[in-house]
């Protein structure tokens, strides 16, 4: 999950076989909002747009039981031209993620390795997104 700019919010790690619907809950978990004792609380996003991959009645009703409003392509119905505004910036960051050459190809045997590598590069992409703020 990214931010409206393409910064990494959460990151799951899911198997090649299993449907990305099914991880959608796992990651709007993985954002839960939380109370710190200095700075900007944490918070959910309000809405979230996703294409339609995730045209499916849990998938909006779990993200309306995590009060985030979804903003889901309807199969059959929308043309995805509409989705592209908003899907580039999910595939930029694939991109900046793909930059990291020991993520393209999985190497690692166990997942959790995997999984570090894959945090430490969104972390990377969070850093250069301050550095060019500041």
């Amino acid at each position: 999950m990214v931010d409206r700019t393409g910064i990494p919010l959460a990151v799951v790690l899911t198997g090649a076989n299993r449907h990305d619907s099914m991880a959608l809950t796992d990651v709007a978990d993985a954002i839960h909002p939380v109370r710190q004792k200095r700075g900007r609380p944490r918070k959910r996003p309000a809405k979230l747009h996703a294409d339609k991959g995730y045209d499916f009645d849990r998938c909006r009703r779990d993200l309306r039981a995590r009060s985030i409003t979804p903003r889901i392509a309807r199969r059959g119905v929308e043309s995805s031209s509409h989705l592209g505004k908003y899907r580039w910036v999910v595939e930029r960051t694939f991109a900046w993620i793909n930059q990291f050459r020991r993520l393209i190809v999985r190497y690692e045997r166990h997942a959790d390795l995997y999984r570090a590598f894959l945090v430490i590069a969104a972390a990377i992409i969070c850093f250069r997104a301050t550095e060019r703020f500041c």
